[in-house]
């Protein structure tokens, strides 16, 4: 807490709001006691300028491009560490010795198998049932299958469904995506790393022995690190809202997912790769955009831009990089890289996106990427949502671990009728 205050002034009568002060980044007012001081509330749509909770998990400076989870950057976690490492991380705070994250990693592995019962919930989708639809159903299912973990008031409890749905994703997600395609599910290979263990169960077949090419292992793990939480945006806000309300933790995942499907959140890197493909060929870059700079062409340069990062966005750097090391191990030949390339670098060179700080985000190559390995456009958000558990179910933890937690309930502006009398429908 800060010793300054912030002064309000209405109607003549002033108040004074506490500053408090995080370990960097912005301070923040604390108008908790706005109402009760004042009877006026804060306008605030889409919460751009509200810090909604205190969190220790992941910080963003969206001006310098800076994204730190725990304090680490994103490209040192990206480049040297693992998803297992990383999920350790922001679930316990610091980085896990070798000891303690090869018993993390044994953990998790031994939790990946799904209930028979709760395999066969598959067959009550439709064949073409988009795999988003089934992840929201079975994942808000798990509490039905689990009733040893969802004591949220136990710690023990909140571990053990942690670890849960940690393990639990990747097999969920690769059995949606077989429903899909009509194939077999394959069961999880504690052998295999993580990752290793998704891809198998994904692309793997009963009939044949899967090969994990290490290039593409590694692509995936920093796509899920990358993915693995991103501060309070729409779906982990989604989540500490659904927990406040004591609601069990699968319950609120499953809230999580069903906001992550939305096209303005998990849906950006589909809809990135699909104007790619739309562009097609690098000579046709600069048509699309002029198209883009008018207001009246409904054409928009998808994977520019960020609600946070006014900046060039650090995760994306990562990617592009990751791209090649795909595209030279898979011996890809697909010119929407080179386009997606050359399209990077007229908008960076262009003043118009430059004034409008226009830069490329993690969207822009991450569908690239997922396309060159074999996944169909309808699985990118789902891979979203199998590296975000591990960020909202750190999130869930620390908010119901708060002891200063209460449930949400944002307050609004009202706009409509003023209090009238009923008037019975004959007299209408």
């Amino acid at each position: 807490m800060a010793d300054n205050q912030a002064k309000l002034t209405v109607d003549g009568a002033g108040f004074d709001l506490p500053v408090m002060q995080g370990t960097t980044g912005p301070d923040v007012v604390d108008i908790r006691k706005l109402y009760g001081q004042t009877g006026m509330f804060t306008f605030d749509p889409g919460y751009k300028s509200t810090a909604s909770c205190e969190s220790a998990l992941t910080y963003i400076d969206g001006e310098e491009g800076v994204l730190l989870h725990r304090g680490y950057p994103i490209g040192q976690l990206a480049e040297q560490s693992s998803f297992m490492e990383v999920s350790y991380l922001l679930l316990n705070g610091e980085l896990p010795t070798a000891d303690e994250l090869d018993k993390f990693t044994y953990t998790i592995s031994r939790h990946t198998m799904l209930h028979e019962q709760l395999a066969r919930f598959y067959q009550g989708f439709r064949r073409d049932a988009h795999p988003m639809a089934i992840m929201c159903g079975v994942v808000g299912a798990l509490s039905a299958f689990y009733h040893d973990s969802t004591d949220i008031a136990d710690p023990e409890h909140r571990r053990i469904s942690s670890h849960r749905l940690i393990a639990k994703m990747p097999t969920i997600a690769a059995m949606a995506y077989k429903y899909s395609i009509g194939q077999p599910f394959m069961q999880p290979k504690n052998s295999l790393s993580y990752t290793g263990n998704f891809l198998q169960m994904t692309f793997g077949v009963p009939a044949e022995e899967y090969e994990v090419l290490p290039a593409v292992e590694r692509a995936m793990d920093k796509i899920f690190i990358l993915h693995a939480d991103h501060e309070q945006n729409a779906s982990t806000s989604t989540v500490r809202l659904a927990g406040s309300s004591g609601a069990n933790p699968f319950a609120c995942m499953a809230a999580g997912i069903a906001c992550l499907w939305g096209p303005a959140h998990g849906g950006a890197n589909e809809a990135a790769l699909e104007m790619l493909r739309e562009i097609g060929t690098p000579d046709r870059i600069p048509h699309y955009i002029e198209r883009a700079k008018d207001k009246n062409d409904p054409f928009r340069l998808m994977g520019f831009g960020h609600r946070v990062y006014k900046n060039y966005d650090p995760r994306a750097t990562v990617m592009q990089k990751t791209v090649r090391e795909v595209f030279e191990a898979l011996n890809v030949q697909d010119p929407v890289f080179e386009t997606a390339l050359r399209l990077e670098e007229l908008a960076l060179s262009d003043d118009y996106f430059i004034e409008k700080k226009l830069f490329p985000n993690v969207d822009f190559y991450s569908g690239v990427i997922l396309s060159a390995i074999g996944f169909p456009t309808t699985m990118f958000t789902v891979l979203f949502a199998l590296a975000r558990t591990v960020g909202w179910v750190a999130q869930w933890n620390e908010m119901i671990s708060d002891p200063a937690q209460v449930i949400g309930r944002p307050r609004q502006l009202y706009t409509g009728p003023t209090e009238r009398d009923y008037v019975p429908v004959a007299q209408r």
